[in-house]
């Protein structure tokens, strides 16, 4: 096999094979990859101006979903550009180092969304359940913590993933059945006992995005329990329309989540180009949808939106209006 260190039996490159019987059609996959890809960044860069210039949005759950949104275009910048490069030019080949940094990218950058959503939650649950409280708890100094120690767990508790594939052999295909770097993929290509390194994958991801949802579901009781005491059927339509946004934003993350999670670890009777397909959407879908949601459901956002397509245009057309460029 080329690419292999004889004296270890680690690859110096591996080949990406992409979506498993459906090489044929690589191109035409692309298309709906590659414009998913620039919503993502056109929406997430358009959410952070508009919070950003918009004095009105800076609140703690608006700060929260801006942490979100670079977690968003970290992690789709780290991936989609290599999957393009593999659908259009056949760009099959990657690093052992590079692969290993992707892994590391995508898991811990998922981690630490998982995070932000928790945090929107707890800012949600706070804001209905002890409204008079919500300034005095959710201060600047607080909204900073807590976004430095999502960061720090994401960075730290998966910092020894890369560590714990590096020194393995892996003496069975240096080919890799997907369409990016990811743990349970490369763990499959080892033909030394992983059962460790599995474990402890299993332990961190119930410790992060496990338990990150737990609590979620469990703000959202608190919530549902505070807002049926509600005096009036208003007020309770009320209070709850403002967590659809977010409430849309958790399906959307965790469903193709745990699916993805569910069907590399105990889906063995499902066919490759499904589990690639669900691990994609994973990656792709929620960073595409989290600014499309809220800039359908918040009002401010929507509104920031039109403003910021108006200052455009403004600019634009002076462009096209000077003399310089008449000229051309």
């Amino acid at each position: 096999m080329a690419g292999y260190n004889k004296t270890s039996l680690q690859p110096t490159i591996f080949l990406l094979l992409g979506i498993p019987g459906l090489e044929a059609a690589h191109k035409w996959i692309s298309i709906p990859f590659c414009l998913v890809y620039l919503l993502s960044l056109m929406g997430n860069v358009a959410l952070l101006l508009i919070v950003k210039t918009d004095h009105k949005l800076h609140e703690p759950m608006y700060f929260f979903l801006c942490m979100l949104s670079v977690a968003d275009l970290m992690l789709t910048s780290s991936t989609l550009p290599k999957i393009l490069s593999l659908f259009w030019f056949n760009d099959r080949e990657i690093y052992f180092e590079a692969c290993l940094t992707q892994m590391y990218l995508i898991h811990s950058l998922s981690t630490m969304e998982s995070g932000f959503i928790l945090a929107m939650a707890f800012d949600q649950y706070v804001a209905i359940c002890h409204p008079l409280k919500h300034s005095t708890v959710l201060t600047p100094t607080v909204i900073v913590g807590l976004g430095m120690f999502i960061v720090f767990r994401g960075a730290v508790l998966l910092s020894p993933h890369p560590f714990l594939l590096r020194w393995l052999s892996y003496c069975k295909t240096n080919v890799i059945s997907h369409t990016y770097c990811e743990f349970m993929a490369l763990i499959k290509l080892v033909c030394t006992e992983t059962k460790i390194r599995r474990a402890y994958s299993l332990i961190v991801a119930f410790l992060t995005g496990g338990l990150d949802f737990i609590l979620i579901i469990c703000s959202y009781v608190l919530i549902l329990f505070t807002v049926f005491n509600l005096p009036s059927k208003a007020a309770r339509l009320k209070t709850l329309s403002t967590c659809v946004s977010h409430v849309w934003v958790i399906l959307v993350s965790y469903t193709p989540a745990f699916f993805s999670f569910l069907t590399h670890r105990f889906g063995q009777h499902i066919t490759p180009h499904i589990h690639i397909f669900i691990a994609n959407i994973y990656l792709l879908v929620p960073p595409m949808m989290n600014p499309i949601i809220y800039g359908v459901k918040t009002k401010r956002i929507r509104e920031g939106f039109f403003k910021l397509l108006a200052v455009k245009s403004v600019l634009l057309c002076k462009v096209c209006d000077s003399p310089n460029h008449q000229q051309r």
